[in-house]
Parts: C-alpha cells; structure tokens; sequence
C-alpha cells in the first residue's frame, strides 16, 4: 500500500500512462502534470509494458530470495524445543547451536517468545484473530448493588432499625417516608427522617392519607 503522501496512486499512474500512450504526451510533460520526476514515469510506463495494468499496482517491499533464510526444519525444531522445555533464546541457543537472535526472531514470529502468550496444560498458544473488525463484542458487567427479589423500581422506604433514640424514633411497618428527588453518593435519601441506606417496601402495603406517591 503507498504511504500518505504519495505523489502518484493507481489512479493517477493509469492516468500518466494514458496521457503518455494514448493522448500522445511526452513522458517529461506528463511526469511534470503529475507533479513526479522523469525517472518514476518512465518507470511505470515500463511496469504497464511488461505486466499490463496489473503493473500499476503496489508491489510488496519484501525480497523475493532470502538465501541465509531457515529452512523449515530449523524452524520447527526451535518451536518444538521451545514447547517442550519453556525455555528461552539464550539457553535454546546453547543447544540448538544458533544465535540467540535469530531465536529470538522466530519465536517472536510464531508468538512464542512471552510464555504468557502460552497456555501451558497444552502448550498452545493463547491468541485469536476475528475475520472483521468488531465481529466479536466482549461485554463487562458490574453488580452496583442488592436489591431483595420481588422488589423492583421505586417504591416507598422504610428506615432500618438501628435501635430506639431520643431525637429519632425507628420507624415502624405502618409509618412511611417519601423519597427526595436528590441522591448522596449513589444512595437514596429520605426526604422525611434524613437517613440514608433506606430499604425499599412492597408496593402492597397501604399509602398514608396525606401522603404523595413514591418518586424515584
């Protein structure tokens, strides 16, 4: 793939070629319209003889032979002892013989150079890859608080009993509060006895006279 700023994209390298093969341009006009050198249209002029339009696509920057490559064999038995005894380049390179950092550059290739990458019961390797982006969704969860069963939404409260005091009375099954419309840290405060923590009532037992529904 060309890289952002580059002078000439497909388009425009099938554009240079037309110009030049077709409308009768010379080549140094045509490099010049494009805003290129001389050099680079005559190279794609010569990559569309030779391969036709598919010349005027990216070609790959890796080298085509690579004679000091390894050869399979080496390869898998540097995987194979990785695998079987955990251990890492600079002991494999001990006993296979090799440079540590070319053991180095195939472990990192197969991803085996972290043992945390392993999964080690079955010595595979702990990674996958989705065909398209956001084809799997993880979702997390959190329990922000406990609510008894059968009790839901907004109901009137009643105040837990923490004992009988001066000031403030425990309120009993019948004496009900209301709740305010504010919260203080994610609990609901009661607008009547001021408390928070309060524990939510069933919606069946009956509403004082004078009093307003519940609110959330």
């Amino acid at each position: 793939m060309a890289h952002a700023r580059a002078k000439l994209m497909p388009i425009g390298r099938k554009l240079l070629v037309e110009r030049v093969l077709t409308d009768g341009w010379k080549p140094a006009d045509a490099a010049k319209a494009m805003g290129v050198s001389r050099q680079t249209a005559y190279k794609w002029l010569r990559r569309f003889r030779d391969d036709g339009p598919a010349g005027l696509l990216d070609r790959s920057s890796a080298p085509r032979r690579c004679p000091h490559r390894l050869d399979e064999g080496t390869v898998a038995a540097i995987i194979e002892a990785r695998l079987q005894t955990l251990k890492g380049p600079h002991r494999l390179a001990y006993e296979l013989g090799r440079p540590r950092s070319t053991i180095y550059g195939v472990l990192r290739r197969h991803w085996l150079s972290r043992l945390a990458y392993l999964d080690r019961p079955t010595r595979t390797v702990v990674r996958y890859e989705r065909a398209r982006p956001g084809e799997l969704l993880h979702v997390d969860v959190k329990k922000l608080g406990r609510i008894r069963e059968g009790v839901a939404g907004s109901y009137s409260v009643e105040r837990p009993s923490r004992g009988t005091t001066a000031s403030t009375p425990p309120l009993s099954a019948s004496t009900f509060c209301t709740w305010r419309s504010t919260t203080t840290h994610g609990w609901p405060l009661c607008g009547h006895c001021q408390t928070r923590k309060a524990r939510l009532v069933p919606p069946s037992w009956p509403t004082p006279p004078g009093s307003s529904p519940a609110t959330a």
